[in-house]
């Protein structure tokens, strides 16, 4: 099959034509249509600029003139986070699922974060305690 990078991707709901996401819901062209008639009045434009996607290839993005199948993932949890700023309800599942890939799992940075906004939330005490259970997991894991 053709790499959806290198052509331009039109659904026709025919899997053998590469309609594939036809059958499974929209490619991302049609999705961010719909979220954006969804955001009252915001624009293609206010999309990129609040994604920090550059216009031009969002536009490229939303005519098909551009394939989506490796867009960065942090550009899809951007656009994810825009629809929601505006109240648009939109999941990250969509988002990988218009451009044909599974949903990853939190990167390095986000489990990091979150990690440490957590930590940040305990007291000393708690703090302390955490560390010490972080060492032994370190420990444990040198050893297996």
């Amino acid at each position: 099959m053709l790499d959806r990078v290198t052509r331009n991707f039109q659904p026709s709901g025919d899997p053998d034509l590469g309609g594939d996401f036809a059958a499974e819901g929209e490619d991302l062209p049609a999705l961010l249509e719909r979220l954006l008639g969804e955001s009252q009045g915001r624009t293609q434009k206010d999309l990129a600029a609040e994604a920090g996607i550059s216009y031009p290839t969002l536009n490229a993005w939303m005519n098909r003139t551009r394939g989506t199948s490796r867009i960065d993932p942090e550009r899809l949890r951007a656009m994810v986070e825009v629809f929601r700023r505006w109240g648009v309800r939109t999941t990250p599942r969509e988002f990988f699922a218009s451009v044909g890939r599974p949903v990853p799992g939190p990167s390095g940075d986000e489990r990091e974060a979150q990690l440490l906004k957590l930590y940040r939330q305990l007291p000393e005490s708690r703090q302390r305690a955490l560390v010490k259970n972080a060492e032994a997991m370190l420990q444990l894991s040198r050893t297996v």
